[in-house]
């Protein structure tokens, strides 16, 4: 019933949901003696998301996504360099353009992979080239495991707010080992993992929806909305507007004057301009203190909510071209 409605307004469950957690950690956020054991139970569940991606990630799609190189050439360009290019600029505008206490989530933001899902359903919708999608955009994720926390680091350091040592420890424990651990099992695993996928995206997100309300328990403690006001938003909701059409049509641009085909422009259009929740709400949580997560995933969920509008549309308008 309730997925009947969100679908007759246009919105997704899973967005709904996380809106949700953040609407609940607003009237009841984890305080007190609660705080530490949520924040535990969030270690966990950050530690599950990462190690099913592990064992779902098939070692040779990425193999074989890797000698599209001219393809996948353009679009880690996109996402890794010409993306932070973008945050790191839009972070330095004027305070009156940009709100201060948001800016360090708009760089984070630019630092993020691409999506997988995402990226790989829209491409299909669009009669691109799916298999260059699901190459890419695992390909992306497996880099950015590793480029996301070091071109953070760099940028929010460059902003006065740089990551610790212990962040990229927490990075090595939480993310990167149960990654390799379900990367080791995916021989055993594997085949359990695929006929158990749906179940399995439940606990996938559940586990970030824990995350999400764990962080912006601890912005809600912090005061979150006494810093961050209606016009705040409005004012990062255009910023997020502007980023995607820039990368957006960045990415389209570079296709056509590059003579990638149709199918090949698809692909690269939603994986240049896509940024994955997924990936970056349990980096944020390992990355950065309590405090402040809320505002870091601020402008990440906003983001991530106009990508999936802009892109439905535009995957519908590709897929009906001439054949």
């Amino acid at each position: 019933m309730i997925r009947r409605l969100l679908k007759t307004l246009g919105l997704d469950w899973y967005i709904a949901a996380i809106v949700g957690m953040v609407v609940l950690a607003s009237i009841l956020p984890a305080r007190g003696d609660a705080a530490p054991v949520v924040a535990t139970a969030t270690k966990i569940g950050i530690g599950l998301v990462f190690f099913l991606h592990g064992a779902k990630l098939s070692q040779k799609a990425v193999i074989e996504g890797l000698l599209h190189w001219r393809l996948h050439g353009v679009v880690f360009a996109i996402t890794f360099l010409v993306w932070p290019a973008l945050g790191l600029g839009a972070a330095s505008l004027p305070a009156w353009l940009v709100p201060a206490a948001l800016a360090p989530g708009v760089v984070f933001l630019a630092c993020l992979p691409s999506t997988i899902q995402s990226a790989i359903g829209f491409t299909a919708i669009a009669r691109g080239n799916v298999a260059a999608a699901v190459c890419g955009a695992s390909a992306s994720n497996l880099l950015g495991m590793g480029l996301t926390p070091l071109l953070a680091a760099f940028l929010l350091g460059a902003e006065g707010g740089g990551l610790s040592l212990s962040s990229f420890e927490a990075i090595l424990l939480q993310l990167l080992a149960p990654f390799v651990a379900g990367q080791v099992l995916r021989r055993w695993i594997g085949d359990w993992v695929t006929r158990h996928g749906k179940r399995l995206t439940l606990v996938d997100r559940g586990s970030i929806l824990l995350v999400v309300y764990n962080a912006f328990s601890g912005a809600v403690v912090a005061g979150i909305w006494s810093q961050v006001s209606g016009f705040d938003l409005a004012r990062i909701v255009v910023l997020c507007l502007v980023l995607l059409a820039l990368t957006l049509g960045l990415s389209i641009w570079i296709a056509r004057v590059r003579g990638f085909s149709k199918e090949d422009e698809i692909a690269m259009a939603f994986a240049g301009c896509n940024k994955s929740l997924a990936s970056g709400v349990p980096m944020a949580g390992v990355l950065f203190p309590a405090a402040t997560v809320g505002f870091i995933l601020l402008p990440v969920m906003l983001y991530h909510q106009f990508q999936l509008m802009v892109c439905a549309a535009l995957a519908q308008r590709y897929a009906r071209r001439d054949a």
